[in-house]
């Protein structure tokens, strides 16, 4: 029984000179991983037009976090040391989480205002062609095209008659929507609107681009996908085989629980795992 407990205090000694050394980096790496990740979710808040205040959006990160993490703290009671543990982790993940979310959900906004560029281009081009003008142009797509692509093309006009060069509102449009795509439909008015040239045929050109891409991708996603299916499968059996082990006999999974190896193992379990599912989606995820 002694040896447990000289194990539990020989850590918790270890583990707090650790902290102490390292005091400043920890301290930063908290700031950046809390109040740093909720200036970066707010940017993008903006840049997609979603209406949450900073108030909301901290208040729904505090209860992620440090809630989530107190909830799992008092559910595994009296297992205090992997109670803290556990919910430290879920705590920091609480942080990290909104930030993967709202990245992915900005990613999918600019594979849509991509997406939405095959029409726009080609009302545009059409427009061109009967003699509107860029700004007149992208007043045709807003009106035709609603989503994502409309909301851009409207702060753009905005801006221009608030005082703004079409060139930087343009520039700014493709910082936004930082695709390539965009930044090529962006690059190709500004320089034909410095040096002249036909924009009916360059739109005609940038839709034709984007087609193709498109095209393409759609091909690496169907010959990926077998892949992402294999990695999801396989980050899951760890956690189902332990589950189901514990089903069927709680004693045999118990250790796991509550000894300090067992904890120790099960962090090496979610690291390891953690890895592999970060490895596959990057060997899986081809970029055009």
């Amino acid at each position: 029984m002694a040896n447990p407990i000289l194990l539990s205090i020989f850590a918790s000694i270890g583990v707090f000179v650790v902290c102490y050394l390292n005091i400043q980096k920890i301290l930063e790496y908290l700031y950046k991983s809390s109040l740093g990740n909720r200036e970066e979710i707010l940017k993008m808040i903006e840049l997609m037009f979603i209406p949450i205040s900073k108030k909301q959006l901290t208040t729904f990160m505090v209860i992620g976090s440090f809630g989530m993490g107190l909830l799992i703290f008092f559910l595994l009671w009296p297992n205090i040391i992997f109670g803290f543990i556990l919910g430290s982790i879920v705590t920091l993940l609480g942080w990290k989480v909104p930030k993967i979310l709202f990245k992915s959900i900005m990613e999918k906004r600019n594979a849509r205002v991509t997406n939405q560029m095959l029409d726009g281009g080609v009302i545009m081009g059409n427009g061109i062609k009967a003699g509107l003008s860029v700004p007149q142009s992208m007043d045709r797509v807003i009106k035709n095209i609603p989503g994502p692509l409309s909301q851009e093309f409207n702060l753009i006009l905005n801006k221009n008659r608030l005082g703004m060069p079409l060139e930087q509102s343009l520039e700014e449009f493709s910082e936004r929507v930082p695709t390539s795509d965009i930044q090529m439909f962006t690059t190709s008015i500004n320089i034909l609107k410095e040096t002249g040239g036909n924009l009916g045929v360059t739109f005609e050109t940038i839709v034709e681009t984007i087609r193709d891409r498109q095209k393409i991708e759609k091909e690496i996603q169907a010959l990926t996908a077998q892949g992402l299916v294999q990695g999801r499968i396989l980050t899951a059996i760890p956690f189902v085989l332990m589950g189901i082990i514990g089903g069927i006999n709680p004693s045999f999974m118990k250790p796991l629980f509550v000894t300090p190896v067992g904890w120790g193992l099960l962090i090496l379990i979610i690291i390891l795992v953690s890895i592999g599912a970060v490895m596959i989606k990057k060997i899986v995820n081809i970029k055009v």
